[in-house]
């Protein structure tokens, strides 16, 4: 089974780093124990059910340590997976291996565990027209991991960062004076970018349509108001729900008729999934 997919340059470099942080100048119990020449054989396990995202990421670890580990995934990303299976067999030198281990499995389980999150909300608001979008709420340095982890998940990706995308907040509004002036604004400036408003009043919705603004974001709005919203715009302009958004509550927010459904919760705060590395000797 072959499902490696290609890693943006921010993923690899992410790497990098994370592999410079841990191994430093050198992994001094590895290298004190486990000869220079000696080869293991290592089995990643899921100890728990979940969606696995990461084998790729995984996979880049101990080959930028050294080309010659032969990764073999067991795994699907992106597929569901129950405790205790084999999500990949990893072999090669024993130095590499071991001092690869952890940088692997936190990378692995961390994006295993928002690509899990990310399905359940998926699958929550399924038979609506909602998506489930991410949010720039991701771990400083990580945010490609985790985006691709909510993708692997079966969600979309929002903005990736300030550069791609005008989003026009409270703050900007606030600052500019109105909705009115704030999108005059980024207009005149733009160069072309998508602009997204952010309402916190059906008032602020209104305004928006009226500028001709055709993404609008509701902004920690209740269920009634946001169905009030959605029979406003009339399909004039795509809605997202954003704020204190839960699996409690998605399917409620998702039954308004609003196209897309922002939870920071899927990379702010993740529960990494349990994974693990048992070693062997190889033969």
């Amino acid at each position: 089974m072959e499902t490696e997919i290609s890693l943006a340059p921010e993923i690899l470099s992410s790497v990098e780093q994370a592999l410079k942080e841990d191994i430093g100048i050198g992994d001094a119990t590895t290298n004190s124990i486990v000869s220079s020449d000696a080869s293991l054989k290592g089995r990643i396990i899921s100890k728990e059910e979940g969606v696995v995202a990461g084998l790729s990421v995984a996979r880049s670890v101990f080959r930028l340590l050294d080309e010659q580990v032969s990764f073999r995934f067991c795994a699907n990303e992106g597929e569901r997976v129950e405790a205790d299976q084999v999500l990949a067999d990893v072999t090669g030198p024993g130095r590499v291996i071991l001092s690869g281990e952890r940088t692997a499995l936190n990378f692995l389980g961390r994006m295993s565990g928002i690509a899990t999150l990310t399905r359940q909300f998926v699958d929550e608001v399924s038979g609506t027209n909602a998506k489930i979008l991410d949010t720039r709420k991701t771990a400083p340095n990580l945010r490609a991991c985790d985006k691709l982890a909510v993708r692997l998940g079966g969600g979309e990706n929002h903005r990736f960062g300030l550069f791609d995308m005008i989003l026009i907040k409270d703050n900007h509004i606030d600052f500019a004076g109105s909705i009115r002036e704030a999108v005059k604004r980024a207009r005149e400036r733009s160069n072309d970018l998508e602009i997204e408003v952010e309402a916190r009043t059906l008032a602020e919705v209104s305004e928006s349509l009226d500028l001709g603004v055709k993404w609008i974001m509701l902004d920690n709005m209740c269920l009634d108001e946001i169905r009030r919203a959605v029979a406003l715009t009339n399909g004039r302009a795509k809605l997202e729900a954003s704020g204190n958004v839960t699996l409690a509550n998605g399917r409620g927010i998702a039954e308004t008729g609003v196209d897309y459904i922002s939870v920071g919760a899927l990379t702010h705060s993740v529960k990494a999934l349990d994974v693990s590395l048992v070693i062997e000797p190889a033969t």
